[in-house]
C-alpha cells in the first residue's frame, strides 16, 4: 500500500536528518571525553527507554518474552547472538562518531555516511540477497564518483570514516535479520547491553562524576532527540523497506552534516566539494526514484 510506503519512507528519512545535525550538541561538550559523553548517553537512554516500556509498553514486552519462550533452542541462541552483535556495531558506531567528530574533524565524521551507504547496499546485496536495478547500480556509481571527489584530501580522516561507517552498515544489515520482535523493546536490550560494554571502558578511565548543569542537559537531549527517536524510526522504516534503499538514505546525514557545518561551524567548502555534495544528492534521487514515485502518486 502506498499509504504504509509513505510511513516507512518518512521514518527513514528523518533519522538522518536528525543524526545531521548531532554535530551541535556534541561541539558543545567536546571538553568532555568521548567515552563519558557515551556512557551517560547510554544510561539515561536507558532510564527513559525502560521506563517509556513499563509505563505504556507492558503488553509488548509481555508479547516479546511469549515469544522467546516459544522459539525452538537454537532460534533463541541465534536471537541473542544476533542482538548482542547489533549492540556492540551500535556502541561501536557512537563511540568512532563522538571520537570523528570532537577530535579528527566534521568532513570525517561527514565523509563517514557517504561510504556507509555503499557498504549497506552491498552488504544487502551479499548477505540479504537484496536485488540491485540498473538504476541503482547506476545511483551507487554516482556516488562512488562523488566520495572518490571528496577522498583527495586527509587520509587519517578517510580511515576514520571508513571505520564509523563500517560499524553502522553491518548493524543494519543485522537489524534487518532479527524479525518478529518489538523494534523498541529490541532498542532497550541494546541499550543495556551497550551500557555493559562500555562500563569497563569507563571505570578505567574513571573521571569525577560530571555536575555541569549544561552537560546533562546536552546528554538528555542526546539520549533522547539524537538516541532514542531515530534509532526507534531507523528500526520502524528496515520493517517495510530494503537495507539497500535505507542505505541510500543514510546520504541525506553528510549533507545535512555539512550544511551545518558550512553555515554554522563556518567551514570552509571549495567547488570539488559542493560539486561532490551535489552528486551525492543526485545519487539519492536516482537510488529512490521508483519509491518516490509511489510515494507522490499513491500508488500501489
Amino acid at each position: 500500500m502506498a499509504e504504509n510506503k509513505r510511513k516507512y519512507f518518512i521514518s527513514g528519512i528523518v533519522p538522518y536528518i536528525i543524526w545531521g545535525t548531532m554535530s551541535v550538541p556534541l561541539r558543545n561538550i567536546k571538553d568532555f571525553p568521548p567515552h563519558e559523553i557515551l556512557f551517560y548517553r547510554i544510561l539515561v537512554s536507558i532510564f527513559v527507554v525502560w521506563g517509556i516500556i513499563f509505563l505504556f509498553r507492558k503488553e509488548a514486552l509481555k508479547n516479546d518474552l511469549n515469544l522467546f519462550k516459544s522459539l525452538s533452542s537454537r532460534k533463541k541462541t541465534r536471537l541473542m547472538l544476533l542482538t548482542v552483535v547489533s549492540s556492540f556495531l551500535i556502541t561501536g558506531n557512537w563511540f568512532t562518531y563522538i571520537y570523528a567528530v570532537n577530535s579528527v574533524s566534521l568532513k570525517a565524521a561527514a565523509f563517514a555516511y557517504m561510504v556507509c551507504p555503499l557498504l549497506t547496499a552491498l552488504c544487502g546485496f551479499i548477505i540479504l540477497k537484496e536485488q540491485l536495478t540498473k538504476a541503482k547500480v547506476i545511483a551507487l556509481v554516482v556516488a562512488f564518483i562523488s566520495i572518490i571527489l571528496l577522498a583527495t584530501g586527509s587520509l587519517h580522516e578517510v580511515i576514520w570514516a571508513i571505520i564509523v561507517a563500517s560499524f553502522y552498515a553491518i548493524y543494519v544489515i543485522v537489524l534487518k535479520i532479527i524479525k518478529g520482535v518489538d523494534k523498541f523493546n529490541l532498542l532497550g536490550i541494546q541499550l543495556i547491553l551497550s551500557g555493559l560494554m562500555m562500563l569497563p571502558l569507563y571505570f578505567f578511565n574513571a573521571a569525577p562524576f560530571p555536575i555541569q548543569t549544561s552537560f546533562w542537559l546536552h546528554i538528555f537531549l542526546i539520549a533522547i532527540v539524537f538516541t532514542i527517536i531515530p534509532l526507534f524510526l531507523n528500526s520502524y522504516a528496515l520493517i517495510g523497506m530494503p537495507s539497500s534503499a535505507l542505505g541510500i538514505l543514510i546520504y541525506l546525514n553528510p549533507i545535512v552534516a555539512f550544511t551545518v557545518a558550512f553555515f554554522y561551524f563556518k567551514e570552509k567548502i571549495d567547488l570539488h566539494q559542493l560539486f561532490a555534495y551535489l552528486l551525492l544528492l543526485l545519487s539519492i534521487v536516482i537510488f529512490n526514484a521508483q519509491l518516490l514515485k509511489s510515494v507522490v502518486y499513491k500508488k500501489q
